[in-house]
């Protein structure tokens, strides 16, 4: 059969809606398995931990161990790393982005840091929002985990990590540096992670222009999955195109 093909599969969409596991994504998991793929989970969401978001799933029926789940926060953090190692940073973040900070030596500070970083948060405090514009403008290096405006909450939709970085940028006249899809950046980290080669990778998602872009610019294979929210009608109209398309992951035979 020769070497399986490794996947990057993204989480939203793909292999859950909300929290709810979609029809086959847990056998798709299993058959992955039982060929010795090498996969990786991928979610722009730094709200959680790869521990949190493990539990979660298992939860829902979904057997995916933490270092198969790679998150926006730990592709900020070794970014950071790979740019300033034991550097400074404020952030605006739960424990996914916290906790991913600290473990790479980071201290994390509000007084002349090196970086302000923004995630997720269940909570927008106007307060640490107005800090890190004052601190953007006095010269802190201005990083965002992903470029989501919005995400899905409870009752509708919910402001996102880049419209809370718009509204930053606005107030202090400096943009944001991306980390999260589509910035191919996380693609190549996360390939790294996984000690695995793009060629011999495919991209699984359920978007057009943050998974499929990210995985057609970083040199893969993309599997664009119907279960999310790209709709068969919406393809034709991108410039790039995904290698396949398939209604559900349970489509997929790795």
């Amino acid at each position: 059969m020769g070497t399986p093909k490794s996947y990057l599969i993204d989480m939203d969409g793909v292999l859950v809606s909300g929290r709810t596991l979609i029809p086959g994504a847990d056998r798709f998991i299993e058959r992955l398995k039982a060929r010795g793929a090498e996969y990786l989970v991928l979610t722009n969401n730094p709200l959680y931990t790869p521990r949190d978001l493990a539990h979660r799933l298992r939860t829902i029926g979904l057997d995916i161990p933490a270092e198969r789940i790679f998150t926006s926060a730990m592709a900020t953090a070794q970014f950071l790393h790979s740019q300033k190692p034991n550097g400074t940073a404020f952030v605006i973040g739960e424990s996914g982005l916290t906790e991913a900070i600290h473990e790479i030596g980071y201290v994390i500070t509000d007084h002349d840091p090196d970086y302000v970083v923004l995630g997720e948060t269940h909570s927008y405090n106007l307060e640490l929002i107005t800090k890190a514009i004052r601190l953007v403008a006095a010269g802190a290096h201005f990083i965002a985990t992903n470029p989501d405006p919005s995400g899905p909450g409870e009752g509708g939709i919910v402001p996102a990590c880049g419209a809370m970085a718009a509204l930053i940028e606005k107030a202090s006249g400096v943009s944001p540096f991306f980390v999260g899809k589509p910035n191919p950046l996380m693609m190549r980290t996360a390939l790294n992670y996984l000690g695995v080669h793009s060629e011999n990778t495919v991209m699984v998602g359920d978007r057009m222009e943050t998974d499929i872009i990210a995985g057609v610019e970083s040199g893969m294979e993309t599997i664009l999955v119907l279960t999310g929210i790209t709709r068969r009608e919406d393809v034709p109209r991108y410039p790039y195109q995904p290698t396949r398309i398939v209604r559900s992951v349970a489509e997929i035979e790795p």
